[in-house]
């Protein structure tokens, strides 16, 4: 199985058949409960918070992703690796196609290569990922229940990466502030409002929750990953990766170090440091990203610098209290 590089970058909810072209899209989303306080407003539809124009995205998505049986999917909450993720899945599934010394990821943002189901970027609008030749490697930020696969196709493979809320809170809060050029958000108000579950694709609980029982109910189909796993132990995860994606390493590339390239070639401190995501752009739709905002810290704890305990405790409580019966924790 070959996974074939992007050339180019950047619950199935019913959706009311009027609303079957952009425009109809735009009319809906204008009538859904708005709030404000992020950079820009988030408007509420099925449980979740959106930006007006991602929600938009997500509902010509629905319209036309068309799971494929060998699609795999890595999925997760914004801020929680999804950058390291594409990296590591990209590498280990094209791992018979490139050199460690001439690879794509030295001259490609992992942005580049694995494109967003719901995200139009430079590959052009959502019919291109419906262009690509199968197998298919995508990525979502989408709930699980908003993702045409329970209903229409139980063979995709999906990879969720979740994170500690207080890290995952703290790189939400930068990249934010980095977004949206002379945006300042007030830590304190920003902190307070991802407590209540009001964030963008938040509540986050609500999205960690879709993909953990996923996984309790179908491990050979859903891989539920921790970034703090992945830290821990990255050889260990990228084997479990291999394994999980149905192309597990040979005793040949065991012994040949494989596993352990993979891992330095997808090393944060390696990524950040390469020119294209130094000085390379992500375009899409609206919007032009420096690749370096994709790259912060990437640390284990990194809260500690920037939230009190006090915060921190109430946060954990939080996460408890909305997880509690569900033997998920942190």
């Amino acid at each position: 199985m070959a996974f074939v590089p992007i050339d180019k970058e950047e619950s199935l909810t019913e959706i009311p058949p009027e609303h079957a072209s952009s425009k109809c899209h735009t009319n809906f989303i204008s009538k859904l409960p708005t709030r404000e306080g992020w950079s820009q407003p988030l408007v509420l539809y099925k449980d979740y918070w959106f930006r007006p124009q991602l929600l938009e995205n997500i509902l010509v998505a629905q319209d036309t992703y068309m799971p494929r049986s060998n699609d795999v999917i890595l999925a997760t909450q914004p801020k929680c690796g999804t950058t390291w993720l594409k990296a590591l899945c990209f590498t280990i599934v094209n791992r018979s196609q490139y050199s460690f010394s001439n690879h794509p990821l030295l001259t490609r943002n992992p942005q580049h290569v694995v494109p967003f189901i719901e995200i139009r970027n430079e590959g052009g609008d959502h019919n291109y990922i419906e262009s690509l030749p199968s197998p298919r490697l995508l990525s979502t930020h989408m709930p699980l229940s908003f993702i045409p696969i329970e209903t229409k196709n139980q063979s995709c493979r999906i990879v969720y990466l979740c994170r500690d809320p207080k890290d995952a809170f703290v790189s939400r809060w930068y990249f934010e502030n980095k977004l949206f050029n002379g945006c300042s958000l007030d830590l304190g108000k920003i902190f307070d409002m991802f407590c209540e579950g009001f964030s963008p694709y938040g509540p986050f609980w609500n999205h960690f929750l879709e993909y953990w029982k996923a996984s309790m109910e179908r491990p050979e189909k859903v891989m539920f990953l921790k970034y703090e796993d992945i830290k821990s132990d990255p050889a260990l995860v990228v084997r479990k990766l291999a394994d999980f994606l149905g192309m597990p390493f040979t005793k040949a590339e065991d012994d040949g170090g494989i596993p352990e390239q993979v891992v330095k070639l997808c090393d944060f401190e390696t990524l950040a440091s390469l020119q294209v995501n130094q000085t390379g752009l992500v375009r899409g739709k609206n919007y032009e990203l420096h690749n370096s905002v994709f790259f912060r810290k990437g640390r284990v704890g990194d809260w500690v610098n920037h939230i009190s305990e006090e915060m921190a405790g109430r946060l954990d409580r939080i996460v408890q209290e909305k997880l509690i019966g569900s033997g998920l924790t942190f």
